[in-house]
């Protein structure tokens, strides 16, 4: 290792690092850490007889003040450049320091809840796990250092009682904002809004956890252009079923629950579990609400999870010791919250996406989501147990974006730690099911899916899932989607620039009306040629009645 390392670093960089690893004294590792534990400054701050105090720790890290001294001192009578008095005067500034000094365990908290001088407050936090969670999180980020990530905030809360046990806002050092709350930051939600949509369409029964939606392209009109969701991979997965569109985080079977749902109801849902973020109505959000594309914090994330482990029963987070215990109000039905719980926790489900060897996975029952949001600039994982609940953010305060980081590879790692120690010894099984609760045994026809035990609402139960045949769908058009815009590139013949018009569905007699005159049945492949302006495509039965339409503008 040495020959290697002669080979191709200088003598310079080799003490470089040499001076970032080396131990001085307790857990402090690095030139850096030593100079800031125990001068208080910057190693380019110390002065000649600090200096030698410090290169006297290191060949015996651990000696006591005596042996120190004694080191230091003979050192500085060798080289001259120090007095053996000022070596004894900068040590005397260790006192008897055996250790580093304690940094703040909860600064962000400290300064959101103490007004001012001598105050004291007693909070609910678990001392020794919040060190363990601020650990778990720096050393988890420290790994990805080569992706462009530095930031990472963690909430753990007690379920039964709300309780904050953990409350870890940044990743110190790591940071070049340690200062910033990320537990009370807004960032973007990514994927992990949407076990509240598949409860809101499973309590309306709009849909069950077997029902199938189909995740192939989708082209929405919307105020501003069209709306064209994709999922992570970019690939189409077919038909699905909701429990695997849920559990493997599929965007464009969210988007057609959304539609299912109304953007307004599921907006409303977001603000009555305690995303107070959501200040617009529905339109203002549109129907990227499904993916997440509004701002929320990490302590409005916990919240609303604490409530499906519940069964959906609310309770405000706790965090000082005199605080209030605020009797709990149901916000979800039991049944709904228990299918999406169930989904959530399902690893066969989100092997589409995740595989079936993740850090979603835990050896006790767990419910788990992932988000990312766009351009990667954050990464979510929140889920839960029957005992805790633990939301995790990782991403840069800052915004920029990181390299090549999903929520799946950025915060699930640290969320499995936290969890996984929590739970040492103490694993318990899933809650039952609630009354209004009925398995039943499934079969897909065709088989999407394999044959499993499914939970459905009362009155919702089936045994047989049958996808219905294409030709069998409702007719339509397919292409140009409806709002498309158009424009004409001047530097290609206009004879060589034609637009697809496509149909599904479509039986014998069926047209294509484009204006004013037909196009063509609207069984074959037909082609405009763009003209400037608007035009109206309309799907045509064989009697000559209106199926379906599309606007057009050539620009």
């Amino acid at each position: 290792m040495a020959a290697a390392l002669e080979s191709r670093w200088s003598k310079p960089r080799i003490f470089e690092a040499y001076l970032n690893l080396v131990h001085f004294r307790g857990e402090i590792q690095g030139i850096g850490a030593a100079a800031q534990v125990l001068f208080g400054k910057s190693p380019a701050g110390l002065d000649a007889a600090e200096s030698e105090v410090l290169a006297a720790f290191l060949p015996e890290p651990g000696a006591g003040m005596p042996h120190l001294l004694a080191r230091a001192c003979a050192r500085a009578h060798r080289s001259g450049a120090v007095s053996c008095e000022a070596v004894r005067m900068a040590a005397s500034r260790l006192g008897d320091h055996d250790a580093p000094r304690e940094e703040p365990l909860a600064p962000q908290l400290a300064e959101t809840l103490l007004g001012g001088a001598g105050e004291r407050v007693q909070t609910t936090l678990d001392a020794h796990l919040q060190r363990l969670v601020r650990d778990t999180l720096r050393v988890r980020l420290a790994g990805l250092a080569s992706h462009n990530v530095r930031d990472g905030a963690v909430l753990v809360v007690d379920n039964a009682s709300g309780d904050v046990l953990a409350y870890v806002g940044s990743s110190g050092a790591l940071s070049r904002a340690a200062a910033v709350d990320g537990v009370r930051a807004r960032r973007q939600a990514g994927s992990t809004l949407k076990p509240f949509l598949y409860e809101l369409a499973i309590e309306r029964r709009y849909l069950t956890a077997a029902s199938l939606l189909d995740d192939s392209p989708l082209n929405l009109d919307t105020g501003t252009g069209l709306y064209l969701p994709q999922d992570y991979d970019h690939e189409v997965k077919g038909l699905v079923s909701a429990r695997t569109a849920l559990a493997s985080s599929l965007n464009v079977p969210a988007v057609r629950t959304l539609l299912l749902t109304g953007v307004e109801p599921f907006r409303n849902r977001l603000r009555m579990l305690g995303y107070e973020g959501l200040t617009q109505d529905g339109s203002f959000y549109g129907y990227s609400l499904a993916l997440g594309s509004a701002e929320v914090s990490l302590w409005e994330q916990a919240q609303a999870y604490r409530t499906l482990a519940r069964g959906g029963w609310f309770s405000p987070l706790r965090l000082r010791m005199d605080a209030p215990h605020v009797a709990a109000r149901r916000l979800l039905p039991a049944g709904a919250s228990f299918i999406v719980s169930d989904m959530l926790s399902d690893p066969s489900a989100r092997a589409v996406t995740f595989g079936l060897d993740s850090h979603l996975n835990t050896p006790f029952w767990s419910a788990v989501k992932t988000g990312t949001s766009k351009d990667m600039r954050d990464n979510w994982c929140v889920g839960y147990s029957s005992d805790y609940t633990v939301a995790v953010w990782v991403g840069n305060f800052e915004g920029d974006a990181m390299h090549d980081v999903s929520g799946v590879s950025g915060a699930a790692p640290v969320w499995h730690d936290v969890l996984v120690a929590l739970q040492r010894g103490r694993a318990r099984s899933p809650s039952s099911p609630p009354s209004g609760v009925e398995p039943a045994d499934i079969r897909f026809t065709p088989a999407l899916e394999p044959p499993r035990r499914e939970w459905f609402l009362a009155g919702t139960r089936m045994t047989r899932v049958r996808a219905i045949p294409v030709r069998s769908r409702v007719a339509r058009l397919l292409s140009p989607a409806n709002g498309m815009i158009v424009a004409i590139d001047p530097d290609i013949p206009l004879r060589a620039q034609r637009i697809p018009v496509r149909a599904q569905g479509a039986s014998a007699g069926m047209m294509i009306r484009y204006n004013d005159s037909i196009l063509g049945p609207a069984s074959q492949a037909l082609f405009l040629t763009p003209v400037p302006g608007a035009h109206r495509l309309a799907l045509l039965d064989a009697q000559g009645r209106e199926l379906d339409r599309a606007w057009v503008t050539v620009r």
